[in-house]
């Protein structure tokens, strides 16, 4: 499956393409795990995973709140309109909160592994088989769509990263697969992908550790948040944005608390091959860049000087 290369951009009227790899050269942006998708990072292997009951919750607690408001505030006014808004409501929200519901109960789907010091990806699939991928293989894309309504603009996107699996005699449903995150496309999707391609290309310490998941799931973690946002922006700021809308538009605290309910600790993979491979190797066996990726490399990271410059002056 050909793919543009990194760094192309595609651009329509209502639409935006960033192909970020392969090759995965630099974007820029400054490693950001909006989506906290980083689950186990150490010297030799980070696990992204794709699942985030939270972010369902706090994507679907505004619109509760909004339907709750209007009930309440309709009410002497027309019982009748009231009570018509609850019932809509009901429905709007119906099934996302069954598929919520039913994810509670769901097995959490395994993590894709990077393995930086062989340079290669362990993909899970399904009844047990996995693919081992070549990491400048994998592929990386910022997408963006817009709508406009008579409600102004709107614009959703995803970052999605494919693989390709390596067994040429594989079926054609079992060629192609691919993560998708959606964190909004366009620069926050960059973000969220160098988290990745920092670990690989730089080391451990380029990535965003996984303290979403190091504490479990207690209240005493959000209040331990809050401080060390206090420290930087002072409590009135803190309070008002992670306690009033933290709390009661998006509901972190019970965001949060289910989203480390189901991920502490985060699944491991059980393989046993793959239990070897995730095993540190000596640094003079560590795989290099290929000699293509360290001139598209050199080449970005010349851009992007000559970039800041022009900002800079």
């Amino acid at each position: 499956m050909s793919t543009p290369p990194a760094g192309t951009t595609k651009k329509r009227m209502l639409s935006r393409n960033d192909y970020l790899a392969p090759l995965p050269i630099p974007t820029g942006r400054k490693p950001s795990d909006v989506l906290n998708t980083i689950w186990r990072k150490n010297e030799v292997f980070l696990d992204v995973g794709s699942y985030s009951i939270g972010s369902a919750v706090m994507t679907m607690w505004p619109s509760l709140m909004v339907v709750l408001a209007m009930s309440f505030f309709t009410r002497n006014l027309d019982s009748d309109f009231s009570q018509g808004i609850l019932i809509l409501g009901a429905v709007i929200l119906g099934v996302p909160t069954l598929i919520l519901i039913q994810g509670l109960f769901r097995e959490v789907p395994l993590p894709v592994r990077f393995n930086r010091q062989r340079r290669e990806v362990c993909v899970p699939r399904n009844d047990g088989e996995y693919w081992i991928v070549p990491w400048e293989t994998v592929t990386a894309a910022a997408t963006q769509q817009s709508s406009v309504s008579q409600a102004g603009k709107a614009t959703m996107g995803l970052l999605i990263i494919g693989f390709e699996n390596p067994d040429p005699q594989a079926k054609e449903d079992n060629k192609h697969f691919s993560l998708g995150f959606n964190c909004g496309g366009g620069t926050t999707a960059m973000a969220l992908w160098e988290c990745m391609r920092s670990y690989m290309e730089i080391g451990p310490e380029a990535a965003p550790e996984a303290a979403a998941l190091n504490s479990g799931a207690n209240l005493r973690y959000y209040i331990d948040y809050m401080k060390d946002k206090a420290k930087e922006r002072g409590w009135f700021l803190t309070l008002l944005w992670e306690g009033v809308f933290g709390v009661f538009i998006f509901n972190a605290p019970l965001a949060t608390y289910l989203q480390r309910k189901k991920l502490y600790p985060p699944p491991d993979l059980p393989y046993p091959d793959i239990i070897e491979w995730s095993k540190p190797l000596p640094p003079e066996q560590w795989a290099k860049r290929s000699p293509e990726l360290e001139q598209a490399i050199a080449k970005r990271e010349a851009e992007l000087t000559t970039q800041a410059e022009r900002e800079s002056a």
